[in-house]
């Protein structure tokens, strides 16, 4: 049952994705950028024809094929309780609900709408579906780090006592 709630909450985020893509489409086409803060912060209305930071541009079917295989695998480990644990399972699920929210925009647009623009750097306009996709991989890499750590130093201890 955990498992479903967790793929509930990939729903949830598509949504969330999709409304903010919606309105970025709406509000932010028409004048190109709004800045939140000048030239630290702004909503910048871009179409990704490419993935992370452009690359693969005009590779779409490419793309599109390789997500939605990366995310049926992770929809079925899920499904199927192959990710042992409720944390591990919530956050796949966030890379799931990311992941779906670009494949939406893929399949039906052509492009994904990206709208956040960091100005202090120099770095790629990005979305909620990139922001979901980054913080869950980040997340996923820190868990099975300390899940690993955890593991080797109780081995540790067990070695010692016995």
């Amino acid at each position: 049952m955990k498992r479903y709630l967790a793929l509930l909450l990939s729903v949830v985020l598509v949504v969330l994705d999709q409304v903010f893509k919606l309105l970025a489409h709406a509000h932010l086409k028409p004048i190109d950028t709004y800045p939140i803060i000048e030239d630290v912060l702004h909503l910048t209305y871009l179409e990704n024809r490419g993935a992370a930071f452009g690359m693969m541009e005009g590779q779409t079917w490419l793309l599109i094929w390789g997500t939605g295989l990366i995310l049926l695998v992770m929809i079925l480990a899920v499904m199927i309780g192959k990710i042992p644990g409720t944390l591990p399972n919530v956050i796949v699920c966030v890379i799931i609900g990311g992941g779906v929210g670009n494949l939406i925009d893929r399949v039906y647009r052509g492009y994904v709408i990206d709208y956040i623009q960091v100005r202090f750097v120099d770095f790629a306009i990005f979305n909620f579906a990139d922001i979901c996709v980054v913080v869950g991989v980040a997340a996923l890499v820190l868990y099975i780090f300390c899940h690993e750590f955890a593991a080797r130093k109780k081995e540790g201890k067990e070695q010692k006592v016995g």
